[in-house]
């Protein structure tokens, strides 16, 4: 047995306020487990996308998730679970007021090939994106400041977001 206090767990730098990844705490092999809580604006993730092989199932514990799929939105409740299968594509969003406490699901470990379309302004089309974990320079101009993650279009190379740990201020991108 294993038991682990979600607080405990240091929050992942991600679209959302608190994403505390529970998978590694766990000692989990075969599923991943993620703690979430949105903000109004906040995402479970930095793209619309699907899992190759991984199905996902996401449990609300208070507040309105609102998912884009390719059905079109989904709003899943408090004590609500949603499921996507493989290759099913999608989005949750905090598209309300209140704060959402979520947790997400997903079996097996492995995603397989994960296509991440994010909003291109360059190409004025969803793209595919690649993601990287940078350090901006601090006010020495040395690599001291915050922590973000940026997605590059894998098209043209255009930025199409940046995220910092924590809520931000406004839509997450």
């Amino acid at each position: 047995m294993k038991r682990v206090r979600v607080d405990d767990v240091e929050n992942s730098l991600q679209p959302a306020a608190v994403m505390r990844p529970l998978t590694d705490a766990l000692g989990l092999t075969d599923m991943a487990v993620n703690y979430y809580e949105l903000e109004p604006g906040d995402s479970f993730a930095f793209a619309y996308h699907s899992h190759e092989v991984q199905e996902e199932a996401f449990y609300v514990i208070s507040g309105t998730a609102t998912f884009e799929t390719e059905e079109g939105p989904v709003e899943v409740g408090a004590n609500e679970v949603v499921r996507f299968g493989r290759d099913e594509f999608q989005r949750g969003w905090n598209r309300g007021d209140e704060p959402v406490r979520a947790l997400a699901l997903g079996a097996p470990l492995e995603y397989g090939e994960m296509p991440r379309l994010r909003y291109c302004p360059d190409c004025d089309a969803e793209r595919d994106s690649e993601f990287d974990r940078v350090t901006e320079p601090g006010d020495d101009g040395e690599g001291s400041g915050r922590e973000a993650v940026v997605t590059r279009c894998l098209e043209c190379g255009a930025e199409t977001g940046r995220w910092y740990r924590g809520s931000m201020d406004g839509e997450v991108p």
